[in-house]
């Protein structure tokens, strides 16, 4: 499915920010903590689903609480033309959380957990055994400063009012 942009207003921001705290919430319920119709919730939830910005619904994991303590990032160097290779051995092995090509000194940068130090080195192992490798560097986390968050980038542009969605009295 192709990916389509959408531009987001002040009811979608809204809309992500009441589905994020209460996560298993339905539309109606929704509607009354927004102040908004079911009808436009569940209509403008699709929207968003359709447009690939709510791409899942959870549940979010605990890595260390669910026996993965052992965080770490990996930048890997590889070989001229190896992305494609490198990014489907990456994706067969399990304790890669996800990877991104990125520009600078490493080409791919892999965040990486593990069940103890032994268990990242064998996955360290793992890695460096990719034909494409060419050179890895390892960090280990120490902990976490910011956990991962979506809402404050969304909710830090001034947005438009949305239009026809007459019961929203939004900020």
């Amino acid at each position: 499915m192709e990916e389509q942009r959408i531009s987001l207003d002040q009811l979608d921001t809204l809309l992500v920010r009441t589905m994020s705290e209460h996560p298993r919430t339905g539309f109606l319920e929704i509607s009354r903590l927004t102040g908004v119709s079911r009808a436009t919730v569940q209509a403008r939830v699709q929207r968003l689903e359709q447009a690939g910005v709510i791409t899942g619904y959870g549940p979010d994991i605990d890595l260390p609480a669910a026996g993965y303590p052992v965080l770490a990032f990996v930048s890997l160097e590889i070989a001229q033309g190896g992305l494609q290779e490198i990014a489907e051995e990456l994706g067969r092995i399990p304790e890669v959380l996800e990877a991104y090509g990125m520009t600078g000194p490493a080409d791919v940068n892999c965040h990486v957990a593990a069940s103890s130090n032994e268990h990242l080195q064998q996955t360290l192992i793992r890695i460096n055994r990719i034909p494409t490798v060419v050179r890895s560097t390892s960090v280990i986390a120490l902990s976490r400063v910011v956990a991962p968050r979506r809402l404050p980038l969304l909710e830090s542009e001034q947005r438009p009012r949305p239009s026809r969605v007459p019961n929203y009295r939004g900020a």
